[in-house]
């Protein structure tokens, strides 16, 4: 179970969609957030120009993009990239309050968060090849993996999902067909016989995790004109070998039984009543009410 951690957000303009800085207590890295509207002004805050890694987020003929690097003047470089590429319109700059990075470290966590978003494969990414990163010790890569795993937590908490894997690890007990879970007292279960659809769900930390093994419909049979996403999440899917010849590779987190229902079946669902408790029979949905009605824990 993750540790619970208190995360500090400073809104500089006094605007949430305006530029931010972000930190953990007991953290050293500082996260600043600008908008490319306010680049002027932000590149001239003192941490803008220390070394670190950045990420530019933005769209390019209508698909989400962003791009991965690293500067030993990040407000120099992006300067750069204002006159270069036209397409990013939110920098996210990723330093120390100290200024304590060298270069070995950002080239490091400039090849991790690279090798972290390709996995995930929430956004394509304009960079070209992997980098090879940089020679560490053993205790500066303990270091950084360290700051990365902070880091994991603060950039969704600013809507920067590009790193954030819904890949949970696999208990060896569940790779059947039938998963199990030791440690969930309540299993779900989604059919749709005429699709040979049948997937296996637990409750875990706020997110309902269809387990792996589960058979799922292999093509999106709904409406893609529609505005859920949820074909678009079906099909990476499929597309990045998460789910081969309709099943589940791995533990996959939604945080939504209809989210999870919809990419299971291939159509649009309703997650309260398309999952069922296994051998009981109740819905989610009486489920949920039941658990509701026992009180706080």
């Amino acid at each position: 179970m993750s540790t619970a951690r208190s995360l500090d957000l400073f809104f500089i303009d006094g605007r949430p969609d305006g530029m931010l800085t972000a930190g953990v207590f007991n953290w050293t890295g500082h996260v600043l957030r600008i908008p490319r509207t306010q680049l002027k002004t932000g590149l001239g805050r003192a941490e803008a120009q220390f070394t670190g890694v950045y990420v530019l987020i933005g769209e390019q003929d209508g698909t989400p993009l962003a791009y991965v690097g690293e500067a030993e003047d990040m407000a120099t470089r992006l300067r750069q990239h204002a006159a270069t590429k036209d397409w990013w319109d939110t920098a996210i700059l990723i330093t120390t309050s100290a200024n304590n990075l060298h270069k070995a470290h950002i080239r490091y966590l400039e090849a991790r968060l690279l090798a972290i978003a390709r996995d995930v494969g929430a956004m394509p990414l304009e960079n070209g090849k992997q980098p090879g990163g940089a020679s560490l010790s053993e205790a500066d890569r303990a270091n950084m993996e360290s700051f990365l795993d902070t880091l994991m937590m603060v950039l969704p908490a600013i809507r920067v999902d590009n790193f954030l894997t819904k890949k949970r690890a696999t208990p060896v007990a569940a790779t059947s067909t039938k998963p199990t879970d030791a440690l969930a007292e309540t299993r779900f279960e989604c059919q749709v016989k005429r699709h040979d659809v049948h997937a296996f769900a637990v409750m875990k930390d706020g997110e309902l995790i269809v387990r792996a093994g589960s058979k799922m419909r292999p093509d999106w049979a709904g409406d893609r004109t529609i505005t859920t996403s949820y074909w678009k999440y079906h099909d990476t899917l499929v597309a990045d070998g998460t789910v081969i010849n309709g099943i589940l590779q791995s533990d996959f987190a939604f945080k939504s039984p209809s989210a999870a229902a919809a990419v299971v079946s291939g159509r649009s669902a309703n997650g309260r009543t398309a999952w069922t408790v296994v051998g009981t029979g109740p819905t989610y949905a009486d489920w949920e009410t039941a658990q509701l009605a026992e009180g706080p824990p």
